[in-house]
Protein backbone atom coordinates (compact mmCIF):
# COMPACT_ATOMS: atom_id res chain seq x y z
CA UNK A 1 0.00 0.00 0.00
CA UNK A 2 1.24 3.49 -0.79
CA UNK A 3 2.66 5.86 1.79
CA UNK A 4 0.47 8.75 2.87
CA UNK A 5 0.96 11.32 5.59
CA UNK A 6 -1.82 11.68 8.15
CA UNK A 7 -3.01 15.30 8.22
CA UNK A 8 -5.48 17.12 10.46
CA UNK A 9 -7.89 17.60 7.53
CA UNK A 10 -8.09 13.80 7.11
CA UNK A 11 -9.54 13.25 10.59
CA UNK A 12 -13.34 12.93 10.58
CA UNK A 13 -15.35 15.49 12.50
CA UNK A 14 -16.16 14.20 15.97
CA UNK A 15 -13.45 11.53 15.97
CA UNK A 16 -12.48 10.66 19.56
CA UNK A 17 -9.06 11.92 20.61
CA UNK A 18 -6.80 10.15 23.12
CA UNK A 19 -4.75 12.02 25.71
CA UNK A 20 -3.07 9.01 27.34
CA UNK A 21 0.62 9.97 26.96
CA UNK A 22 1.65 6.86 28.93
CA UNK A 23 0.03 4.42 26.50
CA UNK A 24 2.44 1.91 24.98
CA UNK A 25 0.35 1.81 21.76
CA UNK A 26 0.18 5.58 21.18
CA UNK A 27 2.61 5.58 18.22
CA UNK A 28 0.36 3.17 16.30
CA UNK A 29 -3.08 4.40 17.45
CA UNK A 30 -5.28 6.66 15.31
CA UNK A 31 -6.97 8.20 18.37
CA UNK A 32 -3.65 9.36 19.82
CA UNK A 33 -2.19 10.44 16.47
CA UNK A 34 -5.39 12.38 15.71
CA UNK A 35 -5.03 14.17 19.02
CA UNK A 36 -1.49 15.23 18.16
CA UNK A 37 -2.79 16.86 14.98
CA UNK A 38 -6.12 18.24 16.18
CA UNK A 39 -5.47 19.28 19.79
CA UNK A 40 -4.18 22.76 18.94
CA UNK A 41 -7.13 25.11 19.15
CA UNK A 42 -9.63 22.37 20.10
CA UNK A 43 -11.30 22.86 23.44
CA UNK A 44 -14.20 20.42 23.33
CA UNK A 45 -14.98 17.17 21.55
CA UNK A 46 -15.06 13.40 21.81
CA UNK A 47 -12.33 11.75 23.90
CA UNK A 48 -11.09 8.29 24.79
CA UNK A 49 -11.43 8.01 28.56
CA UNK A 50 -8.61 6.63 30.73
CA UNK A 51 -10.95 3.78 31.69
CA UNK A 52 -10.51 2.41 28.17
CA UNK A 53 -7.17 1.01 29.37
CA UNK A 54 -8.06 -2.24 31.14
CA UNK A 55 -6.03 -5.33 31.93
CA UNK A 56 -3.04 -4.25 29.87
CA UNK A 57 -4.88 -3.26 26.71
CA UNK A 58 -6.91 -0.37 25.37
CA UNK A 59 -10.54 -1.11 24.51
CA UNK A 60 -10.55 1.78 22.02
CA UNK A 61 -7.28 1.06 20.21
CA UNK A 62 -7.55 1.84 16.51
CA UNK A 63 -4.52 0.81 14.48
CA UNK A 64 -3.07 3.56 12.30
CA UNK A 65 -3.24 2.04 8.82
CA UNK A 66 -4.19 2.75 5.25
CA UNK A 67 -6.92 0.73 3.54
CA UNK A 68 -8.54 0.59 0.12
CA UNK A 69 -11.91 2.34 0.28
CA UNK A 70 -14.49 2.31 -2.52
CA UNK A 71 -17.44 4.28 -3.81
CA UNK A 72 -19.88 4.22 -6.72
CA UNK A 73 -22.42 1.57 -7.72
CA UNK A 74 -22.82 2.19 -11.49
CA UNK A 75 -21.18 -1.11 -12.49
CA UNK A 76 -22.15 -3.10 -9.39
CA UNK A 77 -25.28 -4.60 -10.92
CA UNK A 78 -23.99 -5.24 -14.49
CA UNK A 79 -23.43 -9.00 -14.05
CA UNK A 80 -26.77 -9.61 -12.33
CA UNK A 81 -29.52 -10.99 -14.58
CA UNK A 82 -31.88 -8.18 -15.54
CA UNK A 83 -34.88 -9.81 -13.82
CA UNK A 84 -33.00 -9.74 -10.45
CA UNK A 85 -31.46 -6.27 -10.60
CA UNK A 86 -34.24 -4.40 -8.84
CA UNK A 87 -34.20 -6.87 -5.96
CA UNK A 88 -30.39 -6.74 -5.71
CA UNK A 89 -30.45 -2.93 -5.72
CA UNK A 90 -33.10 -2.95 -2.98
CA UNK A 91 -31.00 -5.35 -0.87
CA UNK A 92 -27.92 -3.13 -1.18
CA UNK A 93 -30.05 -0.05 -0.49
CA UNK A 94 -31.43 -1.74 2.66
CA UNK A 95 -27.89 -2.43 3.87
CA UNK A 96 -27.54 1.30 4.55
CA UNK A 97 -30.73 1.52 6.60
CA UNK A 98 -33.66 3.84 6.12
CA UNK A 99 -33.87 6.62 3.59
CA UNK A 100 -32.07 7.31 0.35
CA UNK A 101 -29.28 9.50 1.75
CA UNK A 102 -26.63 7.00 2.83
CA UNK A 103 -26.89 4.91 -0.37
CA UNK A 104 -26.63 7.94 -2.63
CA UNK A 105 -23.81 9.55 -0.63
CA UNK A 106 -21.72 6.41 -1.23
CA UNK A 107 -22.87 6.15 -4.84
CA UNK A 108 -21.72 9.73 -5.54
CA UNK A 109 -18.51 9.57 -3.51
CA UNK A 110 -19.48 11.83 -0.61
CA UNK A 111 -18.91 8.83 1.69
CA UNK A 112 -16.67 5.84 1.06
CA UNK A 113 -17.03 2.16 1.88
CA UNK A 114 -14.65 0.54 4.33
CA UNK A 115 -13.20 -2.88 3.40
CA UNK A 116 -15.80 -4.55 5.66
CA UNK A 117 -18.66 -2.68 4.02
CA UNK A 118 -17.31 -3.62 0.58
CA UNK A 119 -17.24 -7.29 1.62
CA UNK A 120 -20.77 -7.05 3.04
CA UNK A 121 -22.14 -5.56 -0.18
CA UNK A 122 -20.31 -8.09 -2.36
CA UNK A 123 -21.85 -10.84 -0.21
CA UNK A 124 -25.28 -9.41 -1.06
CA UNK A 125 -24.43 -9.32 -4.76
CA UNK A 126 -23.13 -12.92 -4.56
CA UNK A 127 -26.69 -14.06 -3.85
CA UNK A 128 -27.59 -12.93 -7.38
CA UNK A 129 -24.49 -13.67 -9.48
CA UNK A 130 -20.81 -14.68 -9.30
CA UNK A 131 -18.75 -11.75 -7.99
CA UNK A 132 -15.42 -12.54 -9.68
CA UNK A 133 -15.52 -9.43 -11.88
CA UNK A 134 -17.87 -7.25 -9.83
CA UNK A 135 -16.25 -3.96 -8.85
CA UNK A 136 -17.18 -0.61 -7.40
CA UNK A 137 -16.69 2.45 -9.61
CA UNK A 138 -13.78 4.02 -7.74
CA UNK A 139 -11.12 2.98 -5.25
CA UNK A 140 -8.87 5.17 -3.12
CA UNK A 141 -6.27 4.56 -0.44
CA UNK A 142 -7.31 6.30 2.75
CA UNK A 143 -6.92 6.13 6.53
CA UNK A 144 -8.99 3.54 8.40
CA UNK A 145 -11.06 5.02 11.23
CA UNK A 146 -13.49 2.11 11.46
CA UNK A 147 -11.72 -0.23 13.86
CA UNK A 148 -11.79 1.82 17.00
Amino acid sequence: MEEKELKAKDIPWGYALCFNDACSLKDKCMHYQARLLKAEGNYIGQAVYPTAWQEGECRCYCEKKLVKKAWGFSKLYDKIPYRDRAEARQCVHSYFGRGNGPYYRVHHGENMLSPKQQADILAIIAKFCPIDEVKFDHYVTDWDYSNG
